[in-house]
């Protein structure tokens, strides 16, 4: 822990070493996409983005070694490997997947220059100020699929006894009489996932009982909970809407494995119906896929459970139907799967309703589907899509993660090629897309855009 005032600890950070910010910078590829090409053939997913970021986070909770498994290689894992480094965290990645990290002397200060990068990085907070018992983060930038407001987080640490002072931009935490305390974590849209994963990684070390209720159920928060365990966190009721965590005196490190990306094995599920493939998708668990599955379903898609970690696409036969969906916090629809169904939709003949309830501004996708021929209108948080079964290649441009998604998908479906720019957003998500889609016989290439 750094002595003196922030500003002065910022600068320490920053120049300590001479080191220079390593950030990855973005790549400025693009994919493109020959379309009317089915998918064929076998495809494993990853480990998930948004169970291994808050993990590596987790390591910040003792000074022993953590290693994690089954991590996959995207610009947002980088990212936050290279945060903890410049915290004065030991961090390596060994093999590929393996990333050991040890954070013995770190500090607790992270300023905006390392966190701007990626919102994700706010779960850095929690993990920061049950240790060290003192913490400032710079709040996370902005986000085009709109709003993600940190108040949860917030409301969180100051139920644990915390003091929060938002000072410059700055979220400072005195974590010196941390305790345990019930929770209600609920918000205007729900629960929050970062913002539980924060609140269970500072309650492991605060003093008592912590309920949280109305936590997030997702899978990657049950893994987290799972590698806390591991480091010896007292935690009960993972997966469900009441957490309980008996604080300890001290975590230990562990070795785990990260759960399959279940947004990914969606995203090939639906790939694969939009270009009438037959795809055995590995990784794809139906427990973590029922919502999505039973939308499919009704659209007309033939999946075949093979085992509890393999589902199998059979479209070649099939004509898509026109639904209408609804996202919602897990165990409902994720609203990352929401701009792959719109791209599926444009396939189908007829009228399909998609209502977004998690981020209704989620539609950056819109525009960009529509250059390709697609008809969709905007009805409030609502995309209404009439289906006519073809869309045409264009040059179009990725706007954030799950929007390029689907972005390919309506590529594949497409006539003629599509090229998509800013690719990055792809990368920060979907290890090695390209070459997975390559290996099912797309008709795709990765080229600089001066190329």
């Amino acid at each position: 822990m750094m002595s003196g005032s922030p500003a002065e600890s910022i600068l320490f950070l920053l120049t300590r070493n001479a080191q220079k910010l390593a950030f990855p910078k973005k790549n400025m590829d693009c994919l493109l996409i020959n379309g009317k090409c089915r998918l064929n053939g076998e495809v494993s997913v990853s480990g998930a983005k948004n169970a291994c970021l808050p993990m590596f986070a987790a390591a910040l909770l003792t000074d022993q070694k953590c290693v994690l498994k089954n991590v996959p290689d995207l610009s947002d894992v980088r990212f936050m490997a290279e945060i903890l480094g410049q915290l004065g965290a030991q961090i390596s990645n060994p093999s590929k997947g393996v990333w050991e990290i040890q954070a013995k002397n770190v500090s607790n200060i992270a300023p905006y220059e390392l966190v701007r990068k990626m919102r994700a990085s706010i779960c850095l907070l929690g993990p920061m100020a049950a240790r060290l018992k003192k913490a400032s983060v710079s709040m996370p930038g902005g986000c085009v699929i709109g709003a993600r407001p940190v108040d949860l987080h917030i409301k969180g640490l100051r139920a644990l006894n915390c003091g929060i002072e938002i000072d410059k931009g700055y979220i400072n935490v005195d974590a010196r009489r941390i305790k345990g305390a019930n929770i209600f974590l609920g918000g205007r849209y729900g629960s929050t996932v970062t913002g539980t994963a924060n609140v269970v990684m500072a309650a492991t070390l605060a003093a008592g009982v912590t309920t949280i209720e109305n936590a997030a159920c997702e899978p990657e928060i049950t893994d987290l909970c799972k590698m806390l365990i591991k480091m010896g966190a007292q935690i009960e009721g993972a997966g469900s809407p009441t957490i309980t965590v008996t604080g300890v005196d001290k975590l230990s490190g562990a070795e785990h494995s990260v759960l399959p990306d279940r947004i990914e094995a969606g995203t090939w599920l639906i790939a694969a119906f939009a270009s009438r493939g037959k795809v055995l998708v590995k990784g794809a668990q139906k427990k973590h896929l029922g919502a999505l599955i039973d939308v499919l379903e009704k659209a007309g898609c033939k999946i075949s459970v093979k085992n509890a970690t393999a589902m199998e696409v059979d479209a070649a036969e099939v004509h898509i139907r026109p639904i209408e969906a609804t996202t919602l916090p897990y165990p409902g629809l994720p609203t990352d799967l929401q701009a792959q169904l719109c791209a599926l939709m444009t396939q189908a003949h007829g009228l399909s309703i998609i209502t977004e309830r998690i981020y209704p501004e989620r539609f950056m996708h819109v525009p960009e589907l529509c250059r390709m021929g697609a008809e969709i209108s905007r009805e409030g948080a609502s995309a209404i899509i009439s289906g006519r079964g073809k869309l045409s290649g264009a040059p179009v441009m990725a706007s954030d993660l799950r929007a390029s998604a689907a972005l390919v998908i309506a590529a594949l479906a497409a006539e003629g090629q599509t090229r998509i720019s800013r690719i990055y957003h792809l990368d920060r998500g979907y290890e090695n897309i390209d070459l997975k889609l390559a290996n099912l016989g797309a008709d795709v290439e990765r080229l600089k855009n001066s190329e």
